[in-house]
């Protein structure tokens, strides 16, 4: 949210308030105001202050503000303030009901140009992300040749996934670096072909199941490794 200052006469234009506390109009007494503007220190509602034509549109969408403002000759910066903080906040803008109208026509209409862009956005990232996949499920299947095909991908596929913090997002597993790629297969193995999660289920302190599950896990590694110590022989 975008503080105003301290003051709101400070803020350079014309200027809003949401008040705290219930007020009247200084002039024709209504109240309590919802909105109220300050003249010489003296609240006055948006009618008294010739501002009663305009709406209120609430802060959250910024294109739509933006071109609101643009679109209308007269606006107005509504504040509020948060006692918190210390300061006053902006809470939306008053602007000329026309005006808004033209701002949403302007929004809808390159609104499918951004679904546009984000669905062609989203599928160049979902190409990039399984080349690499392919890539990393590759490098799985020259570490490990008696990996099954479809057991790699599916290593490959988990350790990839995009925003997860796996090893395949590490810099090191984009690099397809050797150990990030071993430390993927292991991971693996651990949960899928050892008792390792049961033990974990069961209270087993994290570093003790490890230490009672590794034998298992380079049994694995080691039948997988099977067909590359064959090919030396």
């Amino acid at each position: 949210m975008a503080a105003v200052s301290t003051t709101p006469q400070a803020h350079p234009g014309l200027l809003a308030v949401q008040p705290l506390k219930r007020k009247r109009c200084a002039a024709c007494r209504r109240g309590p105001l919802p909105l109220l503007v300050l003249e010489g220190g003296a609240p006055r509602c948006l009618d008294c202050a010739d501002l009663g034509h305009l709406v209120f549109l609430p802060r959250g969408d910024t294109a739509l503000t933006r071109r609101a403002r643009e679109e209308s000759g007269l606006s107005v910066v509504v504040v509020r303030f948060n006692r918190r903080k210390g300061r006053y906040e902006r809470q939306g803008v008053l602007v000329e009901a026309t005006g808004l109208a033209r701002a949403e026509r302007r929004c809808l209409a390159d609104a499918e140009l951004r679904r546009l862009r984000r669905t062609r956005d989203a599928r160049r990232r979902a190409e990039r992300d399984a080349r690499f996949a392919s890539a990393f499920a590759t490098e799985i299947r020259r570490l490990f040749p008696a990996c099954p095909a479809e057991r790699a991908r599916e290593i490959a596929a988990h350790a990839s996934v995009r925003g997860s913090g796996r090893v395949g997002r590490s810099a090191a597993g984009r690099a397809l670096s050797e150990a990030a790629v071993v430390s993927a297969v292991v991971a693996s193995v651990r949960h899928r072909d050892t008792p390792y999660d049961r033990l974990l289920m069961d209270g087993v302190p994290r570093h003790v199941a490890r230490g009672r599950i590794a034998a298992a896990v380079e049994t694995v590694l080691r039948a997988w490794r099977e067909a590359e110590t064959e090919s030396a022989g």
